[in-house]
């Protein structure tokens, strides 16, 4: 889920020049399409294109995805295709149940082409999540973003590049959104926790005594404290590459963190199958902080291969300490995410 912030070098008012920064790759690698037939640069001359590269458990692209529902509604009877090109991140996002599942639960309507062997995100060079890349209507790559943020400026090049084209009738004011649960922006202000993942080829501050144990079932412990951006395991598990599975019943994880949202990567280790938990934050339940899977008592099941928003906190945001339990095995664990 690899992203940043920073402001990308080239447009910086919507009157600015445009650069040219190449011909529009073709999306002939996609390994399959959601709502729409496949899409060729030649089928798309003509059109103003926005590029969308996500992955469905991504909570950068969660954010940015009310202003590409807003945009597809608004500009696409003016001359715009929205394209999002699904590149996975972990393994059961290759699942092309899960990610026609994703664009069902998450309404999302524009075309989709499925990435899963990243031959779409090599032609165009990128290496994050999300990423947008805007074509003008002769196919050529004349803005990009990385990252969340500057939507209006990014909504400013769709008008320009559509009034190059000829089109008229968009108008130049902005969408308005109002993102809800995972979707709504982080508060940067009060967030001091990064993104960690879980499994030990990535992980970052395992704080269980002994270290991770790759690969096999070992019995983990949490410490008596938790340092700021620390997590461990209680009970039973085993530690993947790309994931963690409590093996057995009563398996934990706890975080200690700085945010106003917690959110975690989760799935079954059998796919299909429910597993109830309850989390906590500093040995209660979270009332008032619970996320939108989660209630105040902090129960919740464990469903789907999906992001779960575990924690929103009203406020005061202050360091506090996450737990998160599963009276049944097979629950999977993968990244951790803030905001």
């Amino acid at each position: 889920m690899t992203a940043f912030w920073r402001t990308p070098a080239g447009l910086h008012v919507a009157s600015a020049r445009l650069p040219d920064e190449g011909e529009l790759p073709s999306f002939d690698g996609a390994t399959g399409w959601l709502n729409s037939e496949p899409l060729t640069p030649a089928g798309l001359r003509g059109k103003v294109v926005l590029a969308g590269f996500w992955t469905y458990t991504c909570i950068n692209w969660l954010r940015q995805l009310p202003y590409l529902r807003a945009w597809a509604a608004k500009y696409t009877g003016h001359g715009l295709l929205v394209i999002g090109v699904h590149t996975p991140e972990f393994s059961f996002e290759h699942n092309p149940g899960n990610v026609r599942r994703a664009v069902q639960d998450m309404r999302v309507s524009y075309p989709v082409a499925t990435d899963n062997n990243y031959a779409v995100w090599a032609a165009f060079g990128n290496h994050y999540w999300p990423a947008l890349y805007l074509a003008d209507a002769p196919g050529r790559i004349r803005h990009h973003h990385f990252g969340e943020g500057e939507y209006a400026q990014s909504e400013m090049v769709i008008q320009q590049l559509l009034a190059e084209a000829g089109s008229t009738g968009a108008g130049t004011g902005l969408v308005a959104v109002d993102p809800r649960g995972p979707e709504a922006p982080a508060d940067w202000a009060s967030l001091r926790s990064p993104e960690n993942y879980t499994g030990y080829a990535r992980t970052e501050n395992f704080a269980s005594p002994g270290g991770p144990v790759p690969g096999r079932p070992h019995v983990y412990t949490v410490p008596a404290r938790l340092g700021l951006n620390q997590w461990a395991l209680s009970g039973e598990a085993t530690m993947e590459e790309e994931a963690t599975t409590l093996t057995a019943a009563g398996g934990q994880i706890a975080c200690r963190f700085h945010a106003r949202d917690l959110n975690l990567v989760l799935g079954a280790a059998a796919p299909g199958t429910s597993l109830p938990f309850r989390v906590g934050i500093d040995g209660q339940p979270p009332g008032e902080a619970h996320g939108t899977d989660t209630d105040a008592d902090g129960n919740g099941t464990l469903t789907q291969q999906r992001t779960y928003q575990l924690i929103r906190q009203p406020g005061p945001i202050t360091e506090r300490t996450f737990e998160i339990t599963f009276p049944d095995p097979g629950a999977q664990a993968y990244c951790f995410t803030f905001g």
